[in-house]
C-alpha cells in the first residue's frame, strides 16, 4: 500500500537524513561499534543539520517546528540505519529535550536548550532503578532539602540502562522528594555533570547496539541547585505519563522502519542467493514467508503511520501509543528472526546487517515499558 502522511517537506528532510546517514553515520559505523559511543563531533554535525532542535523554539536556537511527522521521518531514516543512532539521537531530543520545552521556565531553557540544539549538551532521562524495571512508581533515588534553607536538594541513589548514561551533560532524573505521597511524592530533578557526587558508569556490555553508551549513574550526596527542579514538586510522575507516549511512539516508527529495511535486503538476498541451481526466494516456503512478512510490516506501519499523524493532532492516547510499542517490537523482532534465518549460517555472522540488528532488536520488547507492561495498560482500558 502507497504510504500518504507525508508531504514534499518531509520527503526533502527525509532526503538529507539520508544524506547525513551516507557522509557521516555509514563511514563511522564500525568505529562506533568498536567505541561504544557515537562520537562528539557526529553530535555536533547533527545539531548543525538542525535535526536535535525541530520542537525547541527559536529563541532557544531551535527550529521551532510544531509538526512531529518531521521527529517521525528523522526516527525511520535513522533506524534504517541502525537501530542504536535512533535510539540515543531520539533519546536526547524527541524525549529528555520535550520536558524543558513544556515545563522549564525561561531561565532553564535559556540555560539548556541552545546546547541541546546543537548537540553540544548531550541529554538522557534517569527513570529506571536497578531494583525496579518498569515500575517507576516504586523508585528509590531520593531528594531532600538542603537544612540551609537555601531550597537546594541533596540527592542520593542510582538509575541504569540509561542511554547517553557515559556522555550526558544534562540528565534528567526521576526522584523521590516525598515518601509519603507514593507516585505524587517524584519529582523531576536535572542533573549536570561535574556535580560532585554525580558519577557515570562505564558503558554496559549489551547483547546488542553497542553504538549506545547505555550506562550506570549514581548519586552520592549531590547538591542539586533549587532552580533545577523541572516542573512543579511532586508532579514528576504526572509528566511522564504525559510524555512516555512519545517515546513509545518513536520506538514504534524506529522498529517498523528498521524491519522493513532489513527485510528490503532480506529479499534481494533472496534473490542472489542460490541453492539446488536456483535463488532461494523462489522456494515455496520462503516465498510464502517473505510474503508474510511484507504483509506483516505494512499492515503494521498503516496502524503506526495513523499514530503518527494522530500524535500530530494531539490526539494520540496512551492506549493506542502503547498498542502501537508492544505490537511494532514483536513484529520487528519476529521478521528479522525470520530474516536470519533466510540468511543461513551468514545470517548469525556479525559481518552481516541483518545478524546485528537481529541482537539489536530484542530490547524493544523491554524498554519504553515492556511488553507486559504495555498490554496490561491496554487490558485495564478494557476495563479488566
Amino acid at each position: 500500500m502507497p504510504r500518504n502522511i507525508y508531504d514534499e517537506d518531509h520527503e526533502a528532510f527525509g532526503a538529507s537524513v539520508r544524506e547525513f546517514v551516507e557522509r557521516t553515520l555509514k563511514p563511522r559505523a564500525e568505529d562506533m561499534i568498536r567505541d561504544h559511543v557515537i562520537a562528539r563531533d557526529i553530535w555536533l554535525e547533527a545539531g548543525e543539520q538542525g535535526y536535535f532542535g525541530l520542537n525547541i523554539p527559536e529563541e532557544y536556537g531551535g527550529g521551532g517546528v510544531n509538526d512531529y511527522l518531521f521527529n517521525a521521518m528523522l526516527a525511520e531514516e535513522l533506524a534504517k540505519f541502525n537501530a542504536a543512532t535512533a535510539s540515543c539521537f531520539g533519546i536526547h531530543s524527541d524525549i529528555t529535550a520535550p520536558y524543558v520545552v513544556t515545563w522549564g521556565t525561561p531561565e532553564q531553557k535559556e540555560r539548556w536548550l541552545p546546547g541541546a540544539a546543537t548537540g553540544e549538551k548531550i541529554m538522557a532521562i534517569g527513570m529506571t532503578e536497578p531494583g525496579g524495571g518498569s515500575d517507576l512508581a516504586a523508585l528509590k533515588t531520593t531528594a531532600v532539602k538542603a537544612d540551609d534553607g537555601s531550597g537546594d536538594w541533596i540527592v542520593n541513589g542510582s538509575k541504569t540502562f540509561i542511554t547517553n548514561g557515559h556522555q550526558c551533560d544534562l540528565a534528567l532524573v526521576a526522584v523521590r522528594t516525598d515518601p509519603s505521597k507514593g507516585a505524587k511524592g517524584i519529582s523531576l530533578l536535572m542533573m549536570e555533570a561535574g556535580m560532585p557526587g554525580f558519577t557515570k558508569g562505564q558503558p554496559l556490555d549489551k547483547v546488542g547496539q553497542p553504538e549506545s553508551d547505555t550506562s550506570e549513574l549514581f548519586f552520592e550526596n549531590v547538591r542539586v541547585p533549587a532552580n533545577n527542579l523541572v516542573g512543579a514538586e511532586g508532579m514528576g510522575f504526572i509528566m511522564m505519563m504525559q510524555k512516555l507516549p512519545q517515546e513509545r511512539l518513536g520506538a514504534a516508527v524506529s522498529n517498523i522502519a528498521n524491519a522493513k529495511q532489513i527485510l528490503a535486503e532480506t529479499i534481494q538476498y533472496a534473490k542472489d542467493r542460490k541453492a539446488f541451481g536456483f535463488p532461494i526466494g523462489t522456494f515455496q516456503h520462503n516465498k510464502f514467508k517473505i510474503a508474510e512478512m511484507v504483509t506483516s510490516i505494512e499492515v503494521a506501519e498503516a496502524y503506526i503511520d495513523d499514530c503518527v499523524v494522530a500524535h500530530a493532532a494531539g490526539t494520540l492516547s496512551a492506549v493506542d501509543a502503547a498498542k502501537a510499542k508492544w505490537w511494532s517490537s514483536q513484529v520487528q523482532c519476529d521478521v528479522l528472526d525470520e530474516c536470519v534465518q533466510l540468511h543461513g549460517g551468514y545470517g548469525f555472522m556479525n559481518e552481516y546487517r541483518v545478524a546485528r540488528a537481529w541482537k539489536d532488536a530484542r530490547v524493544h520488547m523491554i524498554w519504553a515499558g515492556t511488553n507486559e507492561i504495555m498490554k496490561e495498560l491496554i487490558g485495564r482500558d478494557l476495563g479488566l
